[in-house]
């Protein structure tokens, strides 16, 4: 341990420590912006610069450790007023019509600023010319509201193993751009978004789709429908500050009914419905063994589907077969549900409700469309699009009640429901398929070994005296160790389910942003209660599920199940994919 003191108080710490860890067991707040612990410690900001008695330069707390005896001052006058040129400058360097920003009110930047009672900025304006990136791309960069803190670049390297961002130029014109690729539509980019949630500004953001909305809203030629996705139930809520237990999926769908929209259907049932579809076909290969290639991949992360392609392509045909849940609602919305309501599908507008980016790119591809030539799904809000549509229309949701889900997508299961948390399609594709080749359901529980944050998992189940060894993996850098590690031969699986984000769908990029803070393990635990209290726990007991397949797709992989809710994976291309 050491022993130290920070503005005349008394600390020990263990060694190794950081004077910004230091101070804050203290309780003592040191800003900064470009801090991500464990992950970044670069000191790029230098607004977390501090006094060390014995030294005249003044040092980053940040990437600084704590010496026996070390005296230290956090905000003398040398310090604050160092702190504050250095915003200053970043403030010279950076887009400041904050009331047009969409950080505006959570953006680390703005509260430094106001922090520290900049009223103006003493330094000559000079932004990038280069403001943007492409308005149409899921992803936007926006140049002039960089601070080079270089926290991008740590997640996407150190976390996400994806290799985007880098640092450009020298000296007053270096700036963080996309790596190996003319601009950000032509790299690798798996659409992550973890570089949004973990930006102090808005330099990098999700396009806005929510005026898109509004016209299909105010179209009377258009029957407009949207679809919740499980892990938004756990964090719509909190632009809100409405609890878990207020937050609930019916009040979201009173809300969005206040809106304008003509059904709210939940996503749970087509999840339900995807695992119908995935754990047939991992059963059929399992009793084929010797005609496929293991493992065989979760398919319903469009993230780590285009992270695969861009990096790992010879596993590309080891990727189930299904559609994400999102896609299979969207292809049954415009045939099954279209029918019944007796019009043309053409009319139907179909909305999700998504916690990330790649939703947005994957309702594009040319391989979810419909035989009009339609999109499956027409357009893709995260859960902070969606939080500033309910703004928009003057909703406070916390003073309305709520409304049940319409028919006939109403009814999810809870394996369903966990989904949106790391482990959990898998968890709920065990259930059915034990269910499958026993004819009896498991202990809904039976598979908790798949729960849990850890970024690498792996379990052996018996089912029916069968082996069946799987992994979970989540955040892109364990999908990729896992990656290299089969191609090693190091290890064997049958099925493993991967999550392009930490902590899955949870966690997702397109989600409220929390500075220093990861809510994926909070909002899981949201989750897990609503499954362990819900009635209805397996997808193939879903009412809803059982009546579309009676009426329309007959069963599990039949011809038009393949033809709805199967694409093949190679019908797109990642940019520089041959």
């Amino acid at each position: 341990m050491v022993n130290c003191t920070i503005d005349g108080r008394a600390v020990q710490v263990p060694e190794r420590t950081t004077i910004l860890n230091a101070a804050a067991a203290a309780g003592i707040h040191i800003p900064t912006l470009c801090y991500l612990k464990d992950i970044n410690e670069i000191a790029a900001c230098r607004v977390c610069v501090v006094e060390v008695e014995g030294y005249e330069r003044l040092m980053t707390a940040c990437n600084n450790t704590v010496t026996e005896g070390m005296v230290v001052y956090t905000n003398s006058r040398k310090a604050r007023l160092a702190r504050r040129a250095n915003v200053e400058l970043i403030l010279s360097q950076h887009d400041t019509n904050c009331a047009i920003c969409v950080r505006s009110g959570n953006c680390e930047l703005q509260k430094v600023a106001n922090d520290l009672n900049i009223l103006s900025i003493p330094f000559e304006k000079q932004l990038p010319k280069k403001h943007r990136s492409s308005l149409n791309f899921p992803l936007i960069r926006n140049y002039d509201k960089c601070i080079k803190c270089m926290r991008c670049v740590q997640i996407c390297d150190k976390v996400q193993d994806s290799h985007i961002w880098d640092v450009i130029n020298t000296g007053s014109q270096s700036t963080v751009d996309v790596k190996d690729a003319y601009d950000l539509e032509t790299s690798k980019c798996a659409l992550c978004g973890q570089c949004i949630t973990h930006c102090p500004t808005a330099a990098l953001r999700e396009r806005d789709d929510t005026h898109d909305i509004l016209d299909a809203l105010e179209n009377p030629d258009k029957i407009v429908v949207a679809q919740i996705a499980p892990s938004i139930r756990t964090a719509w809520g909190e632009g809100f500050g409405l609890t878990p237990e207020q937050a609930t999926v019916k009040r979201l769908a009173a809300a969005l009914k206040i809106t304008g929209f003509d059904y709210v259907f939940d996503t749970n049932w087509s999840a339900d419905l995807t695992i119908m579809e995935e754990a047939t076909e991992f059963l059929e290969k399992l009793t084929h063994k010797e005609e496929n290639r293991f493992p065989m991949f979760t398919s319903c992360c469009p993230g780590w589907i285009r992270f695969c392609k861009a990096h790992y392509p010879d596993f590309v045909d080891q990727l189930s077969t299904s559609k994400s849940p999102q896609q299979m609602f969207g292809a049954i919305i415009k045939s099954y549900f279209a029918e019944k309501l007796g019009v043309d599908p053409s009319r139907i507008y179909c909305v999700s409700i998504m916690p990330c980016l790649a939703k947005k790119a994957e309702c594009g591809y040319e391989t979810m469309r419909n035989d009009q030539g339609d999109p499956d799904v027409d357009v893709v809000l995260t859960t902070r699009e969606v939080n500033r549509l309910l703004r928009m229309e003057n909703i406070a949701p916390g003073e309305i009640d709520e409304i049940e889900l319409d028919n006939p997508f109403s009814a999810g299961s809870g394996a369903a429901n966990i989904f949106g948390s790391t482990g959990g399609v898998m968890e709920a594709a065990l259930r059915t398929a034990y269910h499958s080749v026993t004819g009896e359901n498991p202990d809904p529980d039976a598979f908790h070994d798949v729960r849990g944050q850890e970024g690498w998992k792996e379990a052996t189940f018996a089912i029916k005296g069968i082996p069946v060894r799987v992994a979970v993996v989540n955040g892109l850098g364990n999908a990729a160790k896992l990656l290299d590690a089969l191609r090693k031969k190091t290890v064997e699986y049958d099925f493993v389910e991967v999550m392009a984000c930490p902590g899955g769908c949870v966690g997702g990029g397109g989600q409220p942003i929390h500075d220093s803070v990861e809510m994926a393990p909070e909002r899981a635990k949201t989750l897990y209660a609503q499954d362990a209290a819900g009635a209805l726990r397996f997808s193939h007991e879903n009412p809803d599920v059982i009546r579309c397949y009676e009426e329309y797709l007959e069963k599990p992989l039949s011809e038009r199940a393949e033809h709805l809710l199967h694409t093949d994976h190679h019908g797109w291309k990642m940019p520089g994919e041959r």
